[in-house]
Parts: structure tokens; C-alpha cells; sequence
């Protein structure tokens, strides 16, 4: 249920709220908008897994040294990952999505991330709730 109301929350974003960021351009229907939805989904699962990835190498190789600068950075930058999904999104698929810029990225991976943060917390309160 989860990933249903994400996939359709991010794909109204892409056809409502995204366009309204100047920079951003969205060409398409609501259906293009499910693919482009389905398609930032992976790349962001992809580059999150990149990014736990780079942070465990980079904590094992200095014993543990990396984690006083990987712990601010990943605290102040956790809006950095939607942005960079949705700058590759834009890079694959041009034809229906383009961002001009990295400050129109940076404030759409905030709308992302919010939607993100939503759907998980109504998850929380829906699991807390059935037991």
C-alpha cells in the first residue's frame, strides 16, 4: 500500500508541483508521470545504496575515523539524494522531464523527500495501529 500511494503522491508532484519550481519542465500526462515516478524510485533506491555503500568503505578503511565527517555530512545532505535522482531522471528521460539548474533540483528533492517522509510516517501510524 505504501509504495502505491508514493508512486501515485510522486507522480502528482511531477504533473502539479514540480512544474510550478522555475527551472523544471514536465512534459506528459499522468501516466508518463507513473513512469517517471517508477523511474526516479529505482535511480533513488540506487543512489541511496551507493551512497550507504561509499559510507561503509570509507568508515571500514579509516576504522571508524570517517564517521566524524560521514555523520554531519550525511545529516546536512540527506536532501542531496532525491535531487540526484531526480537530475539523473531528467538526464534519462528528457523528453518529458528537463531541470535547468541545480537549485530547481535541490527544491524538488525537497518536495520528493517530503512526500518521501509522508508516506513512511502514514506507514508507521498504520502499523502502530493494527497491532
Amino acid at each position: 500500500m505504501r509504495f502505491i500511494s508514493r508512486l501515485l503522491l510522486t507522480a502528482f508532484a511531477f504533473t502539479t508541483i514540480l512544474p510550478m519550481i522555475h527551472g523544471i519542465n514536465f512534459h506528459g500526462n499522468f501516466g508518463v508521470a507513473l513512469v517517471l515516478s517508477l523511474v526516479f524510485g529505482v535511480l533513488l533506491w540506487a543512489v541511496e545504496a551507493v551512497a550507504k555503500a561509499l559510507a561503509a568503505i570509507f568508515t571500514i578503511t579509516s576504522f571508524g575515523l570517517a564517521l566524524l565527517w560521514i555523520i554531519p555530512v550525511w545529516i546536512l545532505g540527506f536532501w542531496i539524494l532525491p535531487a540526484t535522482a531526480l537530475i539523473i531522471t531528467a538526464d534519462l528521460l528528457p523528453h518529458f522531464l528537463s531541470i535547468q539548474g541545480v537549485f530547481p533540483a535541490v527544491l524538488a528533492g525537497l518536495v520528493m523527500l517530503g512526500i518521501g517522509l509522508l508516506t513512511s510516517e502514514v506507514q508507521g501510524q498504520n502499523r502502530r495501529t493494527a497491532h
